[in-house]
């Protein structure tokens, strides 16, 4: 059965204004209705300083976004950046974090566009549907309204911003702005200026605690980077549609805010009095003050243009975080469907959806989720700096893409204003702080229970594949491989790059030199030992690898191994061995095995001189999700982006077994098939209770065997009779994997 890579690649069809439209449609508008209420009664007229401030730092932010999604241009945005910087636990952490806020987030704009749209409706005369109007179900009816919608809209579009959703807002808001601004130019000095005094109501804790409360506003620039892999030229579309998304925002909010807080005021009253009383309707109670009725059915348009438009910008982020982790195993592998029509993860739309339909019913007072999401956000954005920092320090070539100016010191800045926020939001809302970290335990137990097995492996091959990986992680793997002959050393180092990725993975060459009294023999080692470290060293330098060397006199081979591999903590040894039924060749090797904390890899060569890259037919026998899956499909995936074989991927089923395990098995098989190798491979299942007999037969047609060992139990052996009849029975190549 031939398979491929079943995760097609989304196309890019969204421009710089379907970028923007991403941003815009997240950061325009719901947030400002939302919290300028909430910033004007923590701290007065002085929350306009409170949103200039938040844009400052929030443009900070962009610019690191913008380098990382500039240079990465693939979707999944902060998750996307994390996986390539942090370790795989770490980058599933930020993920999970991350989707959640999208998805809270999402659950905020869907109730926002619920009660706007329920209060609109409260206002016009329903006559016998009247009872049904005052339903307090009606605004969770419309928020669910709304996402079965965009749930079927970006199931079969790309949904990149709502662009006829935003042109209608964006009027809106300049309307409102524009009247303001009018009226402001009629209105005396005097009363302009009893509205803005005192400014700070609340002193310099009033300011921070509006900062706090209303950053959430500016979030949005960031969604651009979620959908990064679907947005075209993003070398140049995405950190211009970052930095105007921003500017933009600013634009609509400062002179909105402006015009509140004194135009929209009726003489006598002011601002942090009126907004404490009414925090969510302040903005529609000044613009009804200044341009009455009509100012206020503008603002009930603007609130629901906006809630929607915010809704639609996060749950597409959502659904491809969830798709990206997907794609990586760190999520189920079902939400990686691409619909081969519409080029959309339907999957991933759905359930994204219907996650946030589930929190909307069950939670429909969102108050501690909604300060939550703000603290998720802020602490993503600071690790999104220190992303970016390790990413720019452990880049060892100039990048072309989008660079941050001033580096260090913005993306430092930067964090530390994140941070510093999101430690007020936890003691201001320690609701906040447990909502974030009981998602954490859900996801750390759902990680561990199911998915972090075949995740590993397919973070394993993404390094074999792409070595600049290993490198931004700051990883430095040792392997150590001891060497004999010089014929063999070509093929020995080639296996050693798999396990040691080019230019950040170090290879240890050890060569032992047995103690002898006669002095001849003793010459004729040293010389023997000069050679086939040259062999090894030239074929290392063809490998781009960095080879140390180490040569060392002792008496008992076997165990200068085991010294040598505790005194340099060796991630990973490679041993070639051409006579594994040898008994005290095997008994050694069994207890080095059981006694060493690393992985042993055993490479058994058909003949001397054999070169790896010769082979044209890999097999590859499966059991299932084993702890050996990382090296397998490391070597795997090193040995196709060198030479492309055929690889095929074999399970063994019992003669039994019933049609429905074996469709299962095969799809299962030719799925992980596809995520190892991104090339085409083969996918094989074979009924039959000889498992022996048929591993024999198939490795005779082939040129190599990859093959995975038991763990080595106390009394249990680490070579099988299975093991140990391959090599006796065949002539082919062998890589035995154990992994410690």
């Amino acid at each position: 059965m031939n398979s491929s890579n079943q995760n097609q690649p989304v196309p890019r069809t969204i421009g710089f204004l379907g970028a923007l439209g991403i941003g815009v449609g997240a950061m325009v508008g719901g947030g400002i209705l939302a919290l300028a209420g909430v910033g004007f009664a923590a701290t007065g007229p002085s929350a306009i300083l409170a949103f200039v401030l938040n844009g400052i730092i929030a443009l900070i932010t962009a610019l690191s976004f913008a380098e990382m999604a500039a240079a990465n241009p693939q979707s999944g945005g902060t998750y996307n950046y994390a996986k390539k910087a942090l370790a795989l636990q770490m980058a599933f952490g930020v993920g999970w974090v991350v989707w959640f806020a999208s998805l809270v987030a999402a659950v905020l704009y869907a109730l926002g566009f619920g009660a706007f749209a329920h209060f609109a409706l409260l206002q016009i005369p329903a006559g016998s549907y009247e009872w049904l109007l005052h339903s307090g179900f009606m605004p969770v009816i419309l928020a669910l309204g709304a996402l079965g919608y965009y749930a079927f809209k970006l199931s079969r579009t790309t949904g990149s911003g709502g662009m006829v959703v935003n042109v209608g807002k964006m009027l809106v808001f300049a309307i409102l702005i524009a009247g303001g601004l009018a009226v402001l130019f009629q209105t005396p000095f005097t009363h302009v200026a009893q509205s803005l005094d005192p400014f700070f109501s609340e002193g310099f804790s009033g300011l921070l605690a509006a900062m706090g409360y209303t950053f959430i506003a500016l979030q949005g620039f960031d969604l651009i980077g979620s959908a990064a892999g679907e947005i075209k030229d993003p070398e140049r579309n995405i950190p211009k549609a970052m930095v105007a998304t921003i500017l933009v925002g600013l634009a609509v909010y400062i002179p909105l805010l402006f015009v509140v807080m004194t135009v929209g005021m009726q003489p006598g009253e002011f601002i942090a009095d009126v907004s404490a009383a009414y925090p969510e309707t302040v903005v529609a109670i000044a613009a009804e003050n200044y341009l009455g009725a009509f100012g206020f059915w503008l603002v009930m348009i603007a609130g629901i243009f906006s809630m929607l438009s915010a809704l639609q910008a996060n749950l597409f982020a959502a659904s491809r975080v969830s798709l990206k982790m997907a794609n990586d195993r760190t999520l189920s592998h079902h939400l990686s469907y691409i619909d081969p029509k519409h080029g959309t993860p339907v999957t991933s739309v759905w359930v994204t959806c219907g996650i946030v339909a589930l929190l909307v019913i069950i939670l429909p007072d969102v108050a501690a989720a909604g300060a939550a999401s703000s603290l998720i956000f802020l602490i993503t954005f600071a690790l999104a700096h220190m992303v970016m920092i390790l990413m720019r320090k452990r880049s060892y070539k100039e990048s072309e893409t989008f660079r941050v100016p001033y580096f260090p010191a913005l993306p430092i800045i930067g964090m530390a204003a994140c941070v510093g926020l999101a430690l007020f939001q936890a003691v201001a809302e320690p609701a906040a702080g447990l909502i974030s970290l009981f998602w954490l335990l859900i996801g750390s137990l759902l990680f561990v229970s199911f998915f972090v097995k075949r995740a590993k492996a397919v973070d394993a091959s993404e390094e074999a594949l792409d070595p600049d990986l290993v490198r931004l992680r700051g990883l430095s793997p040792l392997v150590l491989l001891p060497i004999r002959n010089p014929a063999n050393a070509e093929s020995m180092v080639f296996v050693a790059d798999a396990l040691a990725p080019p230019v950040v993975g170090r290879v240890l060459l050890l060569s032992i030199i047995v103690t002898d009294e006669d002095k001849d023999q003793v010459h004729n080692r040293l010389s023997n030992s000069q050679e086939v470290t040259l062999h090894a060293l030239l074929a290392s330098f063809d490998s781009k690898i960095r080879p140390d060397t180490l040569t060392t006199i002792a008496e008992h081979p076997w165990e200068e191994i085991e010294r040598v591999i505790k005194v340099h903590r060796c991630r990973s040894v490679l041993l070639g061995l051409s006579d594994l039924n040898d008994l005290e060749t095997h008994q050694n090797l069994e207890q080095l095995v059981k006694r060493v904390k690393c992985d042993v890899v055993v490479f058994r060569q058909p003949h001397s001189g054999w070169r790896i890259t010769e082979a044209k037919k890999v097999l590859i026998p499966v059991t299932g999700a084993d702890s050996h899956d990382t090296l397998r499909a490391r070597i795997a995936a090193t040995l196709w982006r060198t030479s492309q074989p055929e690889i095929t991927f074999l399970q063994i089923l019992p003669a039994n077994t019933s049609i429905e395990i074996q469709q299962k098995t095969r799809k299962n098989l030719s799925r992980f098939a596809g995520r190892i190798i991104p090339g085409e491979t083969k996918s094989e299942i074979v009924l039959s209770d000889q498992i022996k007999e048929e591993l024999i037969r198939h490795a005779a047609e082939h040129d190599l065997v990859i093959m995975g060992l038991g763990k080595p139990g106390p009394a249990g052996k680490v070579f099988g009779h299975i093991a140990l009849s391959l090599a006796a029975e065949t002539n082919t190549g062998l890589i035995y994997i154990s992994k410690n």
